[in-house]
């Protein structure tokens, strides 16, 4: 279901004789109608996922299997109701996502990007050497979701020499950490404000006004999480403004859709969702998702889940 990598894609069609269910809403109504009930695994993306309607157009769906390590579009709650699992690719990549994050990091406050724009445009030699901007080592960095992304980015950022504090839903038992009660306190106390908290409307706009305003005119936001944890309207506001130094985003509120206004800011650096855009991770994305799948056609388990299927009988 929705776009996949396309060796997984063509690995489902020739290997399990996978069918793709159709985009187009009348032949998709036709193919529910007709063949809804023969579907018991779901194969899907971060990007599209399984609502509660398709759920109960699927009646015998026994597990939902993510390519991706996040699963907001899918509706667990109904999953959970119905019995249906859910799997998602954690671990794998989590390397590289942390690497996203202190490249988008580095970008946005050294400002790579602009200047090689600068470069280009032919405006060193006429208006001479490019702007100062900021240091990025030994700087205070508050990480929202200390999970294993969060927490790969902040062992990275200890090698720059950064203060790290975070903010979790719950305080993580042995981070050698500090741990700060809300966004907003966290923000405060803090140059750079990292999000790696998962999706889902427990977190939708989680960073929001009051937060990017703790931040402050000195203050960047990196976010490798998703758009939705970040009030995309309030952050172009104070980007545009001066109200906020800077950001580096690699995911956005209506992807692949941009804020007209964050492409003509030379204060952000901007990526098309890549954080886990690598060769050897998405690779062992794929083998995962298919260990998934294959472990549920076998045994009606999943090897990463992040909701067991329930026993049928």
């Amino acid at each position: 279901m929705g776009p996949l990598k396309p060796s997984l894609a063509e690995t489902l069609r020739t290997d399990y004789g996978a069918v793709e269910l159709p985009d187009d809403p009348a032949a998709r109504a036709e193919f529910l109608d007709g063949s809804g009930s023969a579907v018991t695994a779901v194969v899907t993306s971060g990007r599209t996922g399984v609502d509660a309607d398709l759920m109960a157009a699927l009646p015998n769906l026994g597990a939902v299997v993510n390519f991706g390590v996040g699963y907001d579009t899918t509706d667990v709650a109904a999953a959970e109701q119905r019995g249906v699992g859910v799997s998602n690719t954690p671990d794998v990549l989590t390397d590289c996502v942390a690497d996203t994050a202190v490249g988008l990091m580095i970008d946005a406050m050294r400002r790579f990007s602009a200047a090689d724009r600068y470069l280009r445009a032919g405006s060193w030699p006429i208006e001479g050497n490019y702007p100062l901007t900021r240091q990025v080592s030994n700087t205070r960095v508050g990480i929202i979701g200390l999970g294993r992304i969060g927490g790969a980015i902040a062992r990275r950022l200890t090698a720059f020499g950064c203060t790290i504090s975070y903010h979790n839903r719950h305080r993580v038992d042995g981070s050698e950490f500090a741990y700060v009660e809300s966004p907003v306190e966290l923000a405060r106390g803090v140059d750079v404000l990292v999000v790696a908290a998962a999706g889902g409307s427990g977190t939708t706009k989680l960073v929001d006004a009051t937060v990017l305003d703790a931040l402050g005119p000195d203050g960047y936001l990196i976010n490798i999480a998703r758009g939705s944890v970040v009030d995309e309207q309030a952050l172009v506001e104070r980007l545009g403004s001066g109200r906020l130094a800077g950001a580096g985003l690699d995911v956005f509120a209506d992807e692949p859709n941009v804020p007209v206004e964050l492409l003509r800011m030379d204060n952000v650096v901007l990526l098309p969702h890549v954080g886990s855009g690598t060769v050897q991770t998405r690779a062992a994305m794929e083998a995962l998702t298919l260990r998934n799948l294959d472990e549920f056609l076998a045994t009606g388990r999943l090897v990463t889940p992040v909701l067991q299927p329930a026993v049928r009988v």
